[in-house]
């Protein structure tokens, strides 16, 4: 008796454990679970990439690249003592540029790699509808080449009316007894069933 209430027990602590717990549903979405880390977009980083890296190919953007170095240099050589920022050797300057040249190259790889995913597949959009192409041409070809084969079977115009002319020759001689009319069965011919020869 005492195994049986503590099976007992086991059991009902089972059911109220499988009645506490939420039923997975495979008809829904799971719950977003919370992050440490920020979450971001990814395509939305790869359009800004790929328009810094559009501007950083520009002309734009080298004059604007020069000018605030040659500011940058004309200030730090004739400023005032106090007002110089970055005394030469301008390693400021050196590190600004450096900083831009460690995120320009990552940002341009990102923008390359991102056309290059375009470019495949705009390739294989392209091929796909190349074979369609094809196989519509091939598919017309044999069309027109059955219907070359299939004209040459039919009666054209020509062979009608001398087909005509001839039938009309025909008649206007039976009509005028110059000639026999043609006996479709002769009356020396057997005119037997041809069931046995079959």
């Amino acid at each position: 008796m005492p195994a049986e209430r503590t099976q007992e027990r086991e059991r009902e602590r089972e059911r109220e454990r499988e009645r506490s717990m939420p039923r997975i549903r495979l008809d829904l979405p799971r719950e977003r679970r919370a992050r440490l880390l920020p979450e971001y977009d990814p395509e939305a980083f790869g359009r800004m990439s790929e328009r810094i890296a559009r501007f950083l190919g520009t002309g734009r953007f080298l004059v604007w690249m020069t000018l605030t170095i040659i500011v940058w240099v004309l200030w730090n050589v004739f400023a005032p003592p106090g007002l110089k920022f970055d005394e030469y050797p301008f390693i400021f300057l050196t590190l600004a540029l450096s900083l831009q040249a460690s995120y320009a190259a990552p940002l341009i790889l990102l923008a390359q790699n991102r056309q290059d995913d375009r470019d495949r597949v705009n390739l294989e959009q392209d091929r796909k509808q190349n074979e369609r192409s094809i196989a519509d041409t091939e598919y017309l070809t044999r069309e027109v080449a059955a219907l070359r084969m299939g004209l040459g079977e039919v009666a054209t115009r020509d062979w009608i009316r001398s087909e005509l002319q001839d039938l009309i020759k025909e008649m206007d001689e039976r009509r005028d007894g110059h000639r026999e009319p043609r006996d479709l069965f002769p009356p020396g011919a057997d005119h037997r069933s041809d069931v046995p020869d079959r």
